[in-house]
């Protein structure tokens, strides 16, 4: 049987077999560290089931930079491409299901897939798309802004992850996210 992981990534699916032995699938509980920060990537995660999140430490603080969803691919990937220091973390929000790879062993795939490496670079385009907008997000809009935003782009961030780490997401504490919240009723869904 050919795992979701596969058939996620093009022309993997169809030679899975071929393959398989160079990727490691595993469950992680909340809170297991994938990646510290300032720690050398060696693998890219792709995540069957379950949620994970980047994360970077501010003065003490944690900051929440994304959450990442099935069928979503993670890594610090200029630490992953380069072998520089990851500036952040990578941690589990839920119990999560994840295929990992190593960095030769997906050269190599990219090398025997070239549909494959198209799909890595539209993937790298989407995130940076992504960072940037979350960006102008915190340079432009309010607090209350941001979350409705979120409310809109991510509704299942809202329903899975812990308020504590949403507050953290969008730069403010949980008391703040507890007051927008009540002024943005009728917000039943999240």
């Amino acid at each position: 049987m050919v795992p979701p992981v596969a058939q996620a990534l093009p022309g993997i699916d169809a030679r899975w077999e071929e393959f398989a032995h160079l990727f490691r699938r595993r469950t992680v509980l909340p809170g297991t560290i994938l990646l510290k920060e300032g720690a050398v990537a060696r693998r890219a995660f792709m995540i069957e089931k379950g949620c994970l999140r980047t994360v970077y430490d501010h003065k003490g603080r944690d900051i929440t930079s994304q959450f990442f969803f099935e069928g979503e691919a993670v890594s610090s990937f200029e630490s992953f491409q380069f072998g520089t220091p990851s500036l952040f973390r990578i941690e589990a929000v839920e119990c999560t299901t994840l295929w990992s790879i190593s960095r030769p062993d997906l050269d190599r795939l990219m090398q025997e897939i070239p549909d494959l490496r198209a799909t890595a670079n539209e993937h790298l385009l989407h995130r940076m798309a992504y960072y940037m907008r979350h960006l102008l997000s915190f340079l432009r809009d309010t607090p209350a802004e941001r979350y409705a935003l979120l409310r809109k782009e991510r509704p299942e961030v809202l329903q899975r992850v812990p308020q504590y780490l949403i507050a953290s997401y969008l730069g403010i504490t949980p008391v703040s996210l507890s007051r927008i919240r009540a002024r943005l009723k009728p917000d039943r869904a999240s």
